[in-house]
């Protein structure tokens, strides 16, 4: 009797070696390493033409090296895989969404870039949350199956700026799901998650991530004070309320550190790096006000030792004048001073 529970006894203790060994190893320092190396980015290819057919795309493999030369060192690569990528009725998303996901990746891999796979399908989801989950899953199984081989300079982003109609409650349900899916195939990739409510700093409190799951960086947007980042938008309600300057006043720079103060605080007390998905101004604001703003979030990003993706590339709040092929200088100069 005492050899058959001694024999089982060994079974049982190699049967966790083997599980342990096998097991995913997510290291809190891995994560902290990663967001060190994404460093400053930027956000690209969301609504460019060429994820409808690559030839009338406006991005091309020679913007991959400008981002570089530039000195950022990531790029936020925008998918809209429900959209794009037409999934059919069992869930498998068009060959084409993948051949230009594909491109994307090895163009800025080639240059050295450090890759976010944003999953930016929020306009689609959060109207409809539960009628949409089962769409969302299936493609972030198809994603995360069809990236499994890539280095670990790709990461994962589960979904940009989940609302308005996501609770805190079901939007962790989301994200705990398709986690689940990712780490199957994926059991080392380092994912991003943000809080709901438009990733918004106010709701960080409510995130509460797998304490067992160290890999994971934390997104927040950032665009305060809204009525100057956003004047003129036309998507916001403000196309006609301009004129909003930033100068950097006291009350100005006191507002942004209680903002910041709060971001840095969760951070500490949770044990997890911080990323800056998005930040930037709309073109309609004045240059010298742009600038200050620019400036001034950026290293204090910088300072509290978070990466950051302005917002965007090309488009609208760009900083690449794509019909002049050339830099904003002004603005890029303020997210990346000149030496």
């Amino acid at each position: 009797m005492k050899s058959r529970f001694l024999i089982r006894l060994a079974l049982t203790a190699l049967a966790f070696v083997l599980a342990s060994e096998s097991a995913p190893h997510l290291i809190a320092s891995d994560a902290f390493q990663q967001n060190t190396r994404l460093g400053r980015g930027v956000n690209l290819l969301g609504w460019d033409a060429v994820w409808q057919n690559r030839t009338r795309g406006q991005v091309k493999d020679v913007h991959f090296k400008l981002i570089r030369e530039a000195g950022f060192q990531h790029v936020r690569i925008n998918l809209h895989p429900l959209r794009d990528g037409k999934p059919d009725a069992q869930g498998k998303l068009r060959d084409e969404f993948f051949k230009t996901m594909d491109w994307a990746v090895d163009q800025a891999l080639a240059n050295q870039l450090l890759v976010i796979l944003d999953f930016h399908d929020d306009l689609a989801i959060s109207p409809d949350p539960a009628g949409k989950q089962r769409e969302f899953l299936d493609a972030w199984t198809a994603i995360a199956e069809h990236s499994k081989a890539r280095p670990d300079t790709v990461l994962f982003e589960i979904l940009n700026e989940p609302a308005p109609k996501f609770t805190h409650e079901s939007w962790e349900e989301y994200w705990r799901a398709a986690l689940a899916i990712i780490r199957q195939s994926n059991p080392e990739r380092t994912v991003i998650i943000g809080p709901a409510q438009w990733n918004g700093v106010g709701a960080l409190d409510h995130l509460k991530l797998p304490s067992d799951d160290r890999n994971i960086i934390v997104t927040v947007h950032y665009y305060n004070p809204f009525p100057f980042t956003h004047q003129g938008t036309p998507w916001t309600g403000q196309k006609d309320k301009l004129g909003v300057t930033w100068t950097g006043t006291e009350a100005e720079l006191k507002a942004m550190e209680k903002d910041f103060s709060k971001v840095a605080d969760w951070a500490k007390q949770n044990n997890r790096p911080i990323y800056i998905g998005e930040f930037g101004t709309y073109e309609k604001a004045d240059m010298p006000s742009r600038i200050a703003w620019t400036a001034q979030v950026s290293r204090q990003f910088e300072k509290q030792g978070w990466s950051w993706g302005v917002w965007q590339f090309a488009d609208n709040f760009a900083v690449f004048d794509m019909r002049n092929q050339k830099w904003v200088e002004p603005i890029r100069d303020a997210l990346i001073p000149r030496k």
